[in-house]
């Protein structure tokens, strides 16, 4: 009796430990997704739930995507990815952390915006899904509502920390919102661009197979570490970073993102058997911006994220500079991505295009360099 008493005693310390509860969640969210994505991507192609790759300006893209045998691959797998995401939030995180129900509403919420996005696109003929000043209302409202209530919680824990921004490079620099109406304006608006942002550029780099997935799958290893020092009152200490104990809790939510990124690349590898579509990109994407919320690295976000904001930044200049000269481009093809597949350069053509593999794996290498140096500012400052 002895010994069981003791061995239930050690259980009940082990679930307490948040890097036991981080594998767990990173593995059962794997689990989920591996096992759960061939029933779901089966039922998609049976409803021929695809991708109308003709849905684009070039003609170019839209016939090496044939020619691949994209058009008949199925879309919509952000579906089980987010489920297994969020089933294992829910079975691994304490859900008596604001930080972490947040972080579950604003990821069904997004994933609710994508999937009528992805609906549309793929029940109404000729649709091209929401529009864009739809879309962007839907993540509006779902992002505002998520930072009011976490403003509200700031402002009435006495938790000025959570509405601080705490620049890199600088030992003793901040900058507080403050608790009264003009805080709360600042407050929302910064947040509005670090989630929408970060949402919608996850979603502009989801065009090759495995790069969106691969890149959100290093970026979130990255603030997942971001997340577990800020949330240790020791190690902030001797690294001078602040303090946030609500962070330590979004490691596991961390592990449970990286789990569920892993098992839906094990379908989205190259030849991809699923695509993610706005169900999954959006939602991921906000999620890693929530976690940088939380653990205040919102300003080192675009280093750790490189390769999406390099995406979604040449795509707004792409636009702006098409507007502005009267129909000049600034890149071959914007996203980035796309401009090396068919043309082989960035700003002008190539010897040569890179294969799709190709320019998959070297973005993974950049987001892993870009991840690495963002680490090294943990002692920089």
């Amino acid at each position: 009796m002895f010994p069981g008493f003791v061995r239930d005693v050690l259980e009940i310390q082990l679930f307490g430990y948040i890097s036991f509860r981080t594998a767990m969640a990173g593995l059962t969210a794997f689990a989920l997704a591996l096992f759960a994505g061939g029933p779901v991507i089966r039922w998609l192609s049976r409803h021929q739930v695809q991708e109308n790759v003709e849905k684009t300006d070039l003609i170019d893209l839209a016939q090496m995507a044939k020619k691949m045998g994209k058009a008949k691959t199925p879309t919509m797998g952000g579906s089980f990815l987010v489920m297994a995401l969020l089933v294992s939030v829910v079975l691994w995180c304490r859900l008596d952390n604001l930080g972490v129900v947040l972080a579950v509403v604003l990821t069904a919420g997004l994933a609710a915006v994508g999937f009528v996005d992805d609906f549309k696109k793929l029940t109404i003929p000729n649709s091209n899904g929401l529009s864009e000043k739809s879309k962007l209302l839907g993540q509006t409202v779902v992002t505002v509502a998520v930072l009011a209530a976490f403003f509200w919680y700031a402002k009435h824990s006495g938790r000025p920390t959570l509405l601080t921004i705490y620049p890199p490079f600088f030992k003793d620099a901040s900058f507080f919102f403050g608790v009264g109406a003009v805080g709360f304006v600042l407050f929302m608006v910064f947040g509005w661009f670090v989630v929408v942002g970060t949402s919608n550029a996850a979603n502009i780099t989801d065009g090759l197979d495995g790069l969106a997935v691969g890149c959100m799958l290093i970026s979130g290893i990255t603030l997942s570490i971001f997340c577990y020092v800020t949330g240790r009152v020791d190690w902030t200490s001797y690294l001078n970073l602040p303090y946030v104990a609500d962070a330590a809790e979004m490691t596991v939510v961390g592990g449970a993102l990286c789990g569920a990124c892993m098992g839906f690349l094990w379908h989205n590898a190259f030849p991809a058997k699923v695509f993610m579509g706005d169900s999954g990109s959006l939602p991921i994407g906000g999620l890693l911006a929530w976690m940088a919320l939380l653990a205040k690295q919102e300003l080192v976000l675009p280093l750790i994220a490189f390769v999406f904001f390099a995406e979604m930044g040449s795509s707004a200049l792409q636009r702006a500079y098409y507007k502005s000269t009267g129909g000049r481009r600034l890149f071959t093809v914007a996203p980035i991505h796309h401009g090396l597949q068919l043309k082989g350069g960035v700003f002008s053509p190539g010897p040569e295009r890179w294969h799709e593999v190709t320019i998959v794996v070297r973005g993974w290498i950049i987001a892993a360099v870009c991840a690495l140096t963002s680490l090294a500012l943990l002692k920089v400052r």
